[in-house]
């Protein structure tokens, strides 16, 4: 077993890609193409080939792409109406999140369902107020089955795994019974606090393009509570026989029963083993003989078992086992029929009308008119093309090492995800600065087109960050010192209005604020901007370095707190990268 475990390291990969960055649209383009018959490809993500009821409430899910089945395998009868689907381990964008809701609305109201990270709460939050201002009912229900992530106390801070796949199907099902919003989102959230999940891990996982594991494991040990998006466990044993495995998921499961389950003797259950890429399923036939022999011990009915490969992580090592704890009306829900590409039980006997093709969805976010700025604010623009180009540069640099820092307590996928939006942003910038547009413009543009095409966490609050710096600027007059500090305040303000972090919780914001700070001092003391942007930068650099001694307190590296301490924070690292590179241009141009 240990020299299975050596090879499997030795092996882990991605063998076949193009360009990584467009790693995830090519795979969400042949899908959607292998599976005409009941999927169609949206801006976003996929949808259901045969159209909702008229009237009815309809589910949309979605998350990071590298989790195959997870979260486009779970379209179709009997589950999701509409996957939003984001770039590998990285949370669709709000815009993109909106183009499958609009695709897929019937009328009745629209409920998210999605797991608990906080890429994919900020993502679908405000995609959520989007709509909602569209006249829309949006609710969201997220799922918080590991129960890894958290204390029992602290429930809703834990993270969705492959429990995804019960509550998903206990909304859809409800949704497509006619059931009005309010009941499927008390069906759904019924669901999720009956399920229960852990995991485990032998190796990481290679991102496409990546020239190793996000983390490693000795050969012979395994990770237990690991993360779907390659984040490290809580704490390491020596790997047991496929027997001890079974029995360590069991117990551990097994030692947190709902509150809702009166009596286990007889309780009756759906069981989820999920496989995380490498395991086969041969071995998980293995383990899952041993979890059934221990639960029907225990006196537990098990209904409907599913062993299979459900929620991934690319070339993981690794398997999860979930606990469904069933009452009468989950146990209907459980047992639906369904027919997606990925999961299939009992027969349909009706999946409804075809759709052909999708309407363009309305209220785009990418799409505005676009006024030409005065020539003083166009020679800015053209100052921020520079600067963005500048700081994709830094960023491209110092790719490798953001993504290594960001595996350490994460996923791995900052560097990557900092690259893809400055890319995009560049790219957007010099589309409206084809219709002259000013500064402001330029700004706005690139942080709707940062956010859309990155997506995650940091693609979300760097759209935030760009459309408040670009509204605070005007597309008629050359700003100031005190203008531009008081752009940044206002950038600083709306990010930490939304994601909700504070100084000292070690995010980008334990640079932004103090970079602010510094910025308005220098605007106050009469400083040209270059003078004021030079002093705060140097402020920003050592607050980046400052993250090392931070615990995190939120976001995906909050549970590996003692991985995190002294390395500084990849978003407040990536962000004085950035600060840095626009001094440059600030200081060469002089305005």
């Amino acid at each position: 077993m240990m020299i299975l475990f050596q090879l499997r390291d030795l092996l882990a990969m991605t063998y076949l890609f193009n360009d990584p960055a467009q790693f995830a649209v090519e795979l969400a383009d042949g899908y959607a193409a292998a599976h005409r018959d009941k999927i169609l490809r949206v801006d976003g993500g996929v949808i259901r080939r045969h159209k909702a009821k008229p009237g009815q409430v309809v589910v949309v899910i979605g998350g990071g792409s590298g989790h195959y089945p997870a979260f486009g395998g779970f379209v179709g009868h009997g589950l999701a109406h509409g996957a939003a689907l984001g770039n590998v381990f990285a949370a669709p964008s709000a815009q993109q999140i909106c183009n499958v809701a609009h695709a897929v609305d019937a009328g009745g109201g629209i409920v998210f369902c999605f797991a608990n990270y906080a890429g994919d709460v900020l993502n679908f939050t405000q995609a959520q107020e989007r709509l909602r201002a569209q006249g829309i009912d949006v609710r969201p229900v997220v799922v918080t089955d590991d129960i890894a992530s958290a204390p029992v106390h602290e429930q809703h801070k834990r993270r969705g795994i492959a429990g995804t796949l019960a509550v998903f199907k206990a909304a859809a099902v409800a949704a497509d019974a006619g059931k009005t919003i309010d009941e499927v989102v008390r069906i759904a959230a019924a669901a999720n606090s009956r399920v229960r999940s852990l995991g485990v891990a032998f190796s990481g996982c290679t991102l496409p393009g990546a020239a190793k594991p996000l983390f490693e494991v000795e050969p012979g040990i395994m990770e237990v509570g690991m993360g779907i998006h390659g984040e490290p466990g809580l704490n390491r044993v020596k790997a047991p026989s496929a027997d001890g495995l079974a029995e360590l998921l069991a117990d551990k499961l097994l030692a947190e029963i709902p509150e809702t389950v009166n009596n286990i003797s007889g309780a009756r259950i759906g069981v989820i083993l999920n496989g995380l890429g490498a395991v086969k399923y041969e071995e998980l036939f293995v383990v899952y003989r041993k979890i059934e022999q221990l639960l029907t011990a225990r006196g537990l009915i098990i209904v409907a078992p599913v062993v299979d490969e459900l929620i991934t992580s690319f070339d993981m090592a690794g398997v999860s086992l979930t606990l469904f704890w069933l009452d009468d009306a989950l146990e209907q829900s459980w047992l639906a029929a369904a027919d997606t590409p990925a999961f299939h039980r009992g027969v349909v006997m009706s999946a409804g009308p075809m759709i052909d093709h999708v309407v363009e969805s309305k209220g785009s976010q990418g799409k505005f008119t676009i006024r030409s700025g005065s020539p003083e604010s166009q020679a800015v623009a053209n100052i921020v093309l520079l600067a963005f180009e500048a700081a994709l540069g830094a960023i491209e640099a110092q790719q490798d090492e953001l993504g290594q820092l960001d595996a350490i307590a994460g996923d791995g996928d900052h560097g990557i995800g900092m690259q893809r939006g400055l890319k995009a942003g560049v790219d957007a910038i010099k589309k409206v600065m084809a219709f002259q547009a000013g500064a402001g413009t330029a700004l706005t543009a690139a942080g709707d087109a940062w956010s859309d095409r990155a997506g995650g966490t940091s693609g979300m609050l760097w759209g935030v960050i760009l459309r408040n710096f670009g509204n605070s600027l005007s597309d008629e007059i050359k700003p100031d010192a005190s203008m531009i500090a008081a752009g940044v305040t206002a950038a600083l303000q709306a990010v930490i209005d939304v994601g909700k972090a504070q100084l000292n919780d070690k995010t980008l914001v334990d640079v932004l604020y103090p970079f602010s700070a510094a910025l308005t001092k220098g605007a106050a003391q009469g400083l040209s901007i270059a003078e004021a942007w030079t002093a705060a930068a140097e402020v920003a650099q050592q607050s980046a370095e400052a993250t090392k001694n931070l615990i995190p307190k939120i976001g995906r590296a909050r549970p590996h707190a003692d991985k995190s301490i002294g390395n500084p924070d990849p978003g407040a690292v990536s962000m004085a990268l950035i600060i840095d590179a626009v001094g440059r241009i600030i200081r060469g141009h002089c305005f």
